[in-house]
Formats: C-alpha cells, sequence, structure tokens
C-alpha cells in the first residue's frame, strides 16, 4: 500500500484549482526576491499571499463598498486562536459567514 503523505494531497488540490481555472504558478518563481515575487519570506513561513488575499474580496464580489476588502484583509490576517486548528476554524467561520451575508 502507498503511503498517504502531504504531496498526495498537495498535488490533488492543485490539480482541482487548475481544473476550475486558476492559474498555479510554480514556487520558486513567486519566491521572495524573484522577479514574479509574491511571497514576503525566503524561507517560506508566509502561508497566505498576502496580495491575494487584498485583491480577491473585489474579484469575487465587485459590489462590495470600498473598505470591506481591506476590513476582510484585516481579520484573516489577525486571526489568533491559540493552535492552528482552532485559526483554521475561525477563519473558515468567517468565511462562511461573509458568504451567508452575500448570498
Amino acid at each position: 500500500m502507498t503511503p498517504f503523505t502531504e504531496s498526495i494531497v498537495e498535488e490533488a488540490a492543485l490539480a482541482w484549482l487548475t481544473d476550475l481555472g486558476h492559474a498555479v504558478p510554480y514556487g520558486p518563481e513567486i519566491a521572495a526576491g524573484e522577479l514574479g515575487a509574491e511571497r514576503n519570506d525566503a524561507d517560506f513561513r508566509d502561508v497566505g499571499l498576502e496580495n491575494r488575499l487584498q485583491n480577491a474580496p473585489a474579484g469575487l464580489n465587485p459590489g462590495l463598498p470600498a473598505e470591506a476588502p481591506e476590513d476582510a484583509f484585516r481579520k484573516l490576517m489577525r486571526a489568533d486562536p491559540p493552535s492552528v486548528i482552532e485559526r483554521d476554524h475561525a477563519i473558515h467561520r468567517m468565511l462562511v459567514a461573509a458568504r451567508r451575508s452575500h448570498d
């Protein structure tokens, strides 16, 4: 039996995103210091691509008030529960609540 590894999940997620029409850039091409840099940390510790996070709400919801994307970004970046799992749950709750309020 093949062991289940993180790379299997990552490759499946990237294939799914590609199938949905999202561009999936090659990691080293967006690394800090590169011409197309989207990351801030040269050691790849930043888990979110801040420019994409800041621009996504307006692109997904063009009718949002001008301050809404910045407010959403600030809330996502400061979610600070004591564990990674609790942080993920807090962010998920925010995203679900935001989606429901716009449906």
